[in-house]
């Protein structure tokens, strides 16, 4: 049988719709190491944050090798202890001082997916590194509707103060175009839904582009004079002003170009965001498998909550703010309420891995063809320390990822090695920040 291109569409009722990955469309890539690797659908990848360290006594598993009991933080992954890797030893040292002094939140998450140490500032001069998802967006994006998706459950600002002198936009994002363009996160499941598949009808949409098209046109000549007139400094500015325009641009060409998605008919639209917190993780992670599962994106970033975030936990009986709770001093019952908390974001991971496994994907399921990094850019949020942080890769990356293991790498290995190993498997060969190699996930 003749294989299926990706963008087939079915025609019918004036409308043309995207399908999504089938077993019929065959191979998309082959990844090598040492002896290919034949793989049957397109690899995904994400990365998720969780703030403030955790409480590494209960997380670290006490044996290495394939034979090892999870500990107690980690227990509600049981059901998929088979399908993940949890990896110790890995350090951001970007996210350490190095002469900068406090603000070790801040450098956390800035540091985390780029390895680039964060320009202390609280102005527009914010400087860290291009993350590890846009280099793999820069990829595999032009393949699919969104280069990229960025969301998250807190909001967070992008300018101000917000840790010992560093910029709010350090602690509250992860994804970083390149060094001076940070990508904002979307919390509000509606937008996020929306800007997967769309919001309004095909007319409506059409009108919305080209209002755009006239506002980027009329910017960009509005802005020829004043570049006449401004130093180095601002043009520098405005140059990458534009290059975002035309970034914008590029991709709704392309978007014009594919066939629009259509949400599947038991997908509801959200409302809203959910009340209740565990609720939010859900409805975002249901969102994350709906846009692997239709194709609409390969890489995506999720931040649970924003580094150094104070944030209550009621529903699980945590009434003081996990920032706080995270300078516990060696207090027992304050270790015991981080641990509680750390396993709420456990327990979100596990509801998305379940819903990624429940998905198959020719001899597989989706979870055999994803990424799925899960950790932090602090450890002990205690002593703020970056080495030996709390990592887990879940899923086996197309065929190329043995999972099922607790892996000890030697003291402060980069945590971008592991970044640039996740690139090899999208055939992406690029150092990412304090990189030194790949890692050995065979």
């Amino acid at each position: 049988m003749n294989e299926l291109s990706r963008r087939t569409v079915l025609k019918g009722l004036g409308t043309m719709i995207a399908l999504p990955w089938l077993e019929a469309m065959g191979n998309v890539s082959a990844w090598a190491a040492g002896a290919p690797v034949k793989k049957t659908a397109p690899t995904r990848m994400a990365f998720i944050y969780v703030p403030n360290g955790k409480d590494m006594a209960s997380w670290t598993p006490k044996t290495e090798g394939e034979v090892f009991e999870l500990p107690e933080i980690l227990q509600p992954l049981a059901p998929f202890q088979r399908d993940l890797n949890v990896l110790t030893g890995l350090a951001a040292d970007k996210a350490r001082p190095n002469g900068d002094g406090a603000g070790d939140h801040a450098r956390a998450m800035a540091a985390f997916l780029t390895g680039a140490q964060a320009r202390k500032t609280d102005g527009s001069d914010i400087r860290a590194g291009t993350s590890v998802d846009q280099l793999a967006a820069g990829k595999v994006g032009e393949l699919t509707h969104l280069p990229s998706l960025e969301i998250g459950c807190e909001a967070g600002a992008m300018a101000g103060n917000c840790d010992s002198g560093y910029s709010c936009v350090y602690s509250s994002t992860m994804s970083w175009r390149s060094a001076t363009q940070p990508l904002p996160k979307e919390v509000n499941p509606k937008l996020v839904f929306e800007r997967i598949f769309g919001g309004g009808d095909a007319a409506e949409r059409m009108k919305r582009q080209a209002s755009r098209k006239s506002v980027l046109d009329f910017i960009r000549e509005d802005s020829k004079s004043l570049s006449r007139q401004l130093g180095k400094s601002d043009q520098q500015k405005l140059d990458e002003y534009f290059s975002s325009i035309r970034d914008i641009e590029q991709r709704m060409q392309k978007g014009a170009a594919l066939p629009p998605l259509v949400a599947p008919a038991d997908f509801p639209v959200p409302a809203g965001i959910p009340s209740k917190y565990d609720e939010h993780i859900r409805l975002m992670a249901d969102l994350m498998v709906l846009a692997f599962r239709t194709d609409a994106t390969r890489v995506c970033t999720f931040v649970f909550a924003n580094e150094g975030s104070n944030k209550a936990y009621a529903d699980i009986g945590v009434n003081e703010g996990h920032h706080e709770l995270s300078h516990h001093g060696h207090d027992a019952k304050k270790i015991a309420k981080i641990r509680e908390i750390n396993k709420f974001h456990i327990r979100g991971l596990a509801y998305l891995l379940e819903k990624l496994k429940a998905v198959k994907e020719g001899e597989g399921t989706l979870l055999d063809n994803c990424m799925i990094a899960y950790g932090s850019g602090n450890s002990d949020g205690d002593r703020h320390n970056h080495d030996d942080l709390p990592i887990l890769l879940a899923g086996r990356g197309g065929g190329t990822i043995k999972t099922g293991r607790h892996i000890r790498y030697a003291h402060d290995t980069p945590v971008s090695n592991l970044w640039v190993s996740m690139l090899e498997r999208i055939d992406v060969r690029a150092p990412v920040g304090d990189s030194t190699g790949g890692l050995n996930l065979a």
